[in-house]
């Protein structure tokens, strides 16, 4: 079984910086995905990065047009953890952050699911 934790969300300002954790026991699905959810607002996948199969070769990452030029997503094996992180935040991405996880592909459904890290930015 996988479980994941994230950490890392906050209070900051608009234009400033955040990195978020997405920590996994067990083993890392080859699929890791971030998503979002703001306040009233359905939930939107804003990142993920595919690892080939059976390695730990990344092999693409791909970005919602809201997270393109400022949010990379990344991931350190030895770690087991998956990281977003986050520039010139505005207030629209003011949401609860979730890492999930799937051992297929990232444009499925996803397996695994962390609880959340708030993320709050102010103007």
């Amino acid at each position: 079984q996988v479980q994941l934790v994230e950490s890392g969300g906050g209070s900051v300002q608009a234009g400033g910086s955040l990195r978020l954790s997405c920590s996994a026991s067990g083993y890392i699905p080859s699929c890791m995905g971030w998503f979002r959810q703001g306040p009233g607002k359905e939930r939107e996948k804003i990142a993920h990065i595919f690892t080939e199969p059976g390695t730990t070769r990344p092999l693409s990452a791909w970005y919602a047009d809201s997270a393109k030029g400022r949010f990379t997503i990344s991931q350190d094996n030895a770690k087991k953890t998956v990281y977003l992180q986050m520039n010139s935040l505005k207030p629209e991405d003011t949401a609860m952050y979730y890492c999930a996880g799937v051992s297929d592909a990232c444009f499925g459904e996803y397996e695994y699911w962390g609880q959340g890290t708030q993320v709050t930015v102010s103007s």
